[in-house]
């Protein structure tokens, strides 16, 4: 059977890699949870502003024979004590304590877990720590530990082999810790692509629906283009906006994330102006200037001047607008804008935040991009 003093050396040979920590400077968090749980199995920093029971956590432990076990809540500084991580608090927890069984700390709102084999089998504590993490989304760190200390035990109870002897049975799982710890960091990072990969969903159901638009106004004028007589002129800006429709389809086909939304806009852009250029040749009309499209609405097509605009968030600024739109500025009305979904909530595009920035600002980059500030949520 591995003996008590092997643990130590094990313990003391591991915690050179551990980071310097505040605690030669006197009493720093992980010193107070060293303390503490010399005699306590559950700390609770009062510091750290949760409201866990210490004493109920402590029965809980007891009730599911989940022990040996150790649980640390400190604050969110704690982490800078050991390098700025929470998995070198856990780390210096463990070499400060040396003791065998399964820890578990909260620091701020991150967790990780650990334990050395002769607690718990390889790779389970950080595992039930992954499942506990995804399971209470948003809850408090006291139904967390609950619900790890409850899990812990189960785990305890249906592994039938025991500790067992023969080399490293009482060593710390160091690179265990490295590897799989689970935490709110990670879940949160998993949550924050989730939450991209459904934000850039909805830009790119609104960029299909600017495709779709093109098209319809390409597909009025297909008979038109092909009657004898028509403009040569008219006919190559109408072939034009096929060539930019099907330039962004590619585009669009290809798009992973909304930085790749910028050329798709330019192209719909060029192509509606194309197509406002087709059909004035077609009328006998001169083809409209090259101007940036209506700020309010870019499907209105390209504008016809700048207006004074005051946007709800902030000063007078001129922007580019349609006749129509800017008559209505000037009379002190706010025109109908472009609304978008963002998260299940229609607004105003420039109201849309920062997944549709790629998108509306290509609308505007070839004449110099939307200007500063316009978007109020990027």
């Amino acid at each position: 059977m591995v003996t008590r003093s092997r643990v130590l050396i094990v313990l003391l040979a591991v915690s050179t890699a551990v980071p310097a920590l505040a605690a030669a400077q006197g009493t720093s968090a992980i010193d107070r949870a060293v303390d503490a749980l010399a005699s306590d199995n559950v700390y609770v920093d009062p510091a750290a502003g949760a409201d866990v029971d210490a004493d109920g956590l402590a029965n809980l432990i007891g009730d599911t024979d989940a022990g040996p076990m150790y649980v640390a809540v400190l604050p969110k500084e704690a982490a800078g004590e050991a390098g700025g991580d929470t998995r070198g608090v856990l780390v210096a927890i463990v070499n400060g304590l040396r003791r065998e069984g399964t820890y578990v700390v909260v620091v701020g709102r991150s967790l990780r877990a650990g334990a050395t084999k002769g607690a718990l089998p390889e790779g389970v504590a950080p595992r039930i720590a992954s499942e506990v993490v995804a399971a209470h989304e948003g809850d408090s760190a006291e139904a967390l530990l609950e619900d790890f200390v409850v899990r812990v035990g189960q785990a305890k109870r249906a592994e039938t082999e025991g500790a067992g002897d023969g080399p490293g049975a009482g060593a710390l799982i160091v690179p265990l810790l490295a590897v799989g710890g689970a935490g709110f960091f990670l879940f949160r990072r998993r949550k924050r692509r989730q939450q991209a990969d459904a934000d850039f969903a909805e830009v790119k159901a609104t960029a299909q629906e600017d495709l779709l638009a093109l098209a319809d106004d390409i597909r009025d004028l297909d008979l038109d283009v092909e009657m004898p007589g028509v403009d040569e002129q008219a006919k190559a800006d109408y072939g034009r906006a096929v060539t930019m429709y099907e330039r962004a389809d590619g585009l669009l086909d290809r798009a992973r994330r909304p930085e790749d939304l910028g050329e798709f806009s330019a192209a719909i852009e060029e192509g509606r102006w194309a197509m406002a250029s087709a059909k004035a040749r077609l009328e006998g009309r001169e083809p409209p200037e090259r101007r940036p499209p209506c700020f309010f609405d870019p499907r209105h097509g390209p504008s016809d001047r700048d207006v004074e605009w005051t946007p709800p968030w902030g000063s007078p600024r001129l922007v580019p607008a349609c006749e129509a739109d800017a008559q209505m500025v000037e009379r002190g009305l706010e025109p109908a804008a472009r609304e978008v979904t963002t998260r299940g909530e229609r607004v105003p595009y420039w109201n849309a935040g920062p997944a549709y920035g790629p998108w509306a600002g290509g609308f505007f980059s070839p004449f110099g991009g939307l200007f500063p500030g316009i978007l109020i949520g990027s």
